[in-house]
């Protein structure tokens, strides 16, 4: 009988190793090798390798499988399946993909089971298999019942609270599901693996069991993953590779609002976005996110400006914060939440050097209301704005928006899909936007409802502002 072996597998790449080394190879990550055990593979018949029948074998497996010209492919379309989640079909592409296999990842607490159970309890055309590693089925009925209070009489959601694979297709195979979920990949275990589950090898084994049995069957499959305190998807890097869509939930736990946000994807794009507000009920659909994101508390007030923004391929209206004090210490404080802080940095910078503020003995502090976190440089424009506004204490007049992106010159460089941002502006009843000049050809002999004012550099929009 063969020995099991040591092997030494990369937690972040997944590249294997026969001993222990400091940096991997492949991604260059430190300290990332774990020790896994191997076990041995025995011989299925002990065929030489020119033997008849090792060549009969051979020659079977190329009679199943050949090259096949592109044109002979049939065309197909297709069926999606919908969730009867706008945000959630948003994010997936129009619909769930039969036969794919969908991870979502997050972290603990935000909403993930949450989402995904009020989702599948909605679809009673469908029969669900819910396989929970994690809750108990009591646990499980309780919250289901608070959600959707009309699931009690469902006859199609199957709930399985298991944690061996080989069980959890024995029930696959009785009850023959439409849809399978696993909450969650990490606590799943196969025999033919000897380690704890929740290990690279596991998860590795089971994700790509799992694989195995969407594209035979056609069901889809659901993943709930868990991250790391890095805020990555937990277990080896291959996991995002094995599956078809990768989707993260963001937010803070300290706020409402949560973002749905699609990271791989191979059937649709990845620049969709979905945003629900977390209620006593579940997740509310958050269907036109400016209006919630914009507060009417801030007239009269300093430091807050409007930014019309695109996060993803949708557009709203996010409302930025800014506080200028006076320092209290020797060293100034720069804060930023949601908003990369070395941009506020290089912005600030701009505004001293080309604007002539004197910002050295001050602390700036930044946030964009709401919880939300932008990359957006289309924000620029606002944030030197409510900084200006909160340093002279002036407020910015009601209906004032504007989107540009800063340079280091202090010029205003155009930004992408501005007449996404000024309908969005022109819809919540808002009278003048600043934009970039160089993005005023988009609106040649067009109407918009609402006054452009095209600016070349940052002097220009502070001195529409502020006069």
């Amino acid at each position: 009988m063969a020995k099991d072996k040591i092997a030494y597998v990369c937690s972040n790449c997944g590249q294997e190793s026969p001993k222990w080394i400091g940096k991997c190879p492949a991604c260059g990550r430190w300290n990332t090798f774990q020790e896994i055990k191997v076990a041995a593979t025995p011989s299925r018949g002990g065929f030489a390798a020119g033997s008849p029948s090792a060549a009969s074998v051979a020659g079977r497996a190329l009679r199943t499988s050949r090259p096949v010209r592109l044109r002979e492919i049939a065309d197909q379309d297709e069926r999606r399946i919908s969730m009867r989640d706008g945000e959630l079909d948003r994010v997936l592409g129009g619909g769930l993909v039969p036969g794919s296999i969908v991870l979502l990842g997050g972290e603990p607490g935000i909403g993930k089971s949450t989402l995904l159970l009020q989702t599948v309890l909605s679809l009673n055309n469908l029969r669900i298999l819910y396989v929970s590693g994690e809750e108990s089925a009591h646990q499980l009925k309780m919250r289901a019942e608070r959600i959707n209070p009309a699931a009690k009489d469902s006859d199609t959601f199957l709930i399985l609270c298991e944690t061996s694979l080989e069980t959890i297709f024995g029930h696959i195979e009785e009850v023959q599901p439409d849809l399978v979920v696993v909450d969650s990949i990490q606590t799943i275990a196969t025999e033919t693996v000897e380690s704890s589950a929740g290990s690279i090898a596991q998860v590795r084994e089971c994700a790509s069991s799992l694989l195995r049995f969407a594209k035979t069957s056609g069901v889809p499959v659901v993943l709930i993953g868990h991250i790391t305190k890095e805020g990555t998807l937990a277990g080896p890097k291959i996991l995002e590779h094995i599956v078809d869509t990768v989707i993260q939930f963001e937010g803070d736990q300290h706020y409402t609002y949560r973002i749905l946000r699609s990271i791989k994807n191979r059937f649709g794009s990845t620049s969709e976005l979905g945003i629900y507000e977390m209620t006593q009920d579940g997740l509310r659909q958050v269907s036109n996110p400016s209006e919630l994101l914009l507060s009417e508390e801030h007239d009269g007030l300093s430091g807050v400006a409007i930014s019309a923004a695109i996060e993803g391929v949708r557009p709203f209206l996010m409302e930025t914060q800014a506080l200028v004090s006076s320092a209290a210490y020797g060293t100034p404080q720069r804060q930023a939440t949601g908003f990369d802080q070395r941009r506020l940095n290089m912005l600030l910078a701009v505004l001293e050097k080309r604007v002539g503020f004197k910002l050295m003995q001050k602390d700036v502090f930044i946030n964009i209301a709401g919880g939300l976190r932008s990359t957006d440089m289309g924000l620029d424009l606002s944030i030197i704005a409510a900084v200006l506004s909160s340093n002279v204490d002036t407020p910015i007049e009601t209906g004032w928006c504007m989107c540009g992106e800063v340079g280091l010159s202090g010029e205003v460089r155009p930004v992408s899909r501005i007449e996404q941002r000024v309908q969005e502006a022109a819809k919540l009843g808002f009278q003048h936007i600043i934009i970039p000049r160089y993005n005023m050809r988009a609106f040649a002999n067009k109407k918009t409802g609402i006054e452009l004012h095209p600016v070349r550099k940052v002097e220009e929009a502070l001195r529409l502002l502020f006069g």
